[in-house]
């Protein structure tokens, strides 16, 4: 079994900043591509960052000079700064990898969490 288990989110005032953290655990041989998502009230998910296992980036435009994606492959751990926040920036963000286990590769999702920009 895999887990993504997000931390960091909370409520801040724009213009400031918050760091996500994303976990992976269980039985994982490998993780290629890992990545953030995020849900506002009433809108689809969205793409925000995503990040290689070599390090190449890939950013939406709405977030690009604000935020940046890394990872540690060591602990199989994933990074979203968040800096000069929005109130549009408000929304659940979901972790998501692709994860190879013994039996096969397939992509998982975090169970979120919530970021609110306050103005």
């Amino acid at each position: 079994q895999v887990q993504l288990v997000e931390s960091g989110g909370g409520l801040v005032q724009a213009g400031g900043s918050l760091r996500l953290s994303c976990n992976a655990s269980g039985s994982i041989r490998s993780i290629s591509t890992m990545g953030w998502y995020r849900q506002a009230p009433g809108k689809q998910r969205e793409l925000v960052a995503t990040i290689t296992r070599s390090g190449s980036t890939n950013y939406v435009d709405s977030v690009k000079g604000r935020f940046t994606i890394s990872r540690d492959n060591a602990k199989n751990t994933v990074y979203l700064l968040m800096n000069s926040l929005k109130v549009e920036d408000t929304a659940v963000y979901y972790c998501n990898a692709d994860i190879t286990v013994y039996w096969g590769r397939s992509n998982y999702w975090g169970q979120g969490t919530q970021v609110i920009v306050s103005s």
